[in-house]
């Protein structure tokens, strides 16, 4: 099964999660802000880079608020106000990081909750692409990535893949908790570097 190269990478898709400069960038100076995040902008341009010259469908998955903030989460509404409030649709903290480009062949799915499956079409798109097998990239660890990598093992993605370098969460013990418990139910975590020795 899958014995060309290319074969094997068409049925995988990269999901690149919320490296949008409201969560990245400390220029922003938001609520939301990640320093992790900001970190792992170089290793996520690079699984992005290796993941487009292997042929995989790369997925950019953010989030883009209603300025009043009705699509929010309950426990986030009083950031919103006065049509301001983080990764607000059309502003620039919405924006993905510097060094990060969406592409014509790439695809977006906007979210408005921790997992990227919630309430959008991305399995139906991923699934009618013929993906059985996703790798994650982006942040944070212990919300949107892990919620979103739970999801996809509940509806049976084959092989589950986070990048742990370029992956965050607010500190390491977070972070790498989070990977152990994801690990735990079948997903590998390599570094990039270990990722692109992958055939």
């Amino acid at each position: 099964m899958g014995s060309a190269n290319n074969n094997k990478w068409s049925e995988t898709a990269m999901l690149v999660i919320d490296m949008q400069k409201e969560f990245v960038d400390p220029a922003m100076s938001s609520p939301a802000f990640l320093a992790g995040g900001e970190k792992i902008i170089p290793a996520v341009a690079e699984a992005v880079e290796l993941a487009r010259k292997r042929g995989i469908f790369v997925v950019w998955v953010v989030r883009e608020h209603d300025p009043d903030g009705r699509d929010v989460e309950l426990f986030r509404r009083h950031l919103y106000s006065g049509g301001k409030g983080p990764a607000m649709k059309g502003s620039k903290g919405a924006e993905m990081a510097d060094g990060l480009v969406v592409k014509e062949e790439d695809y977006k799915v906007v979210k408005t909750r921790f997992s990227s499956f919630f309430a959008t079409n991305l399995d139906s798109v991923l699934k009618t692409s013929g993906i059985k097998n996703l790798v994650v990239v982006g942040v944070q660890t212990p919300n949107c990535v892990r919620q979103t990598v739970f999801d996809a093992v509940a509806l049976d993605y084959e092989k589950v893949t986070v990048i742990v370098d370029a992956t965050a969460g607010a500190n390491q013990e977070i972070h790498l908790s989070n990977i152990r418990d994801m690990k735990n139910i079948g997903v590998e975590a390599p570094t990039v570097e270990a990722w692109s020795r992958y055939v």
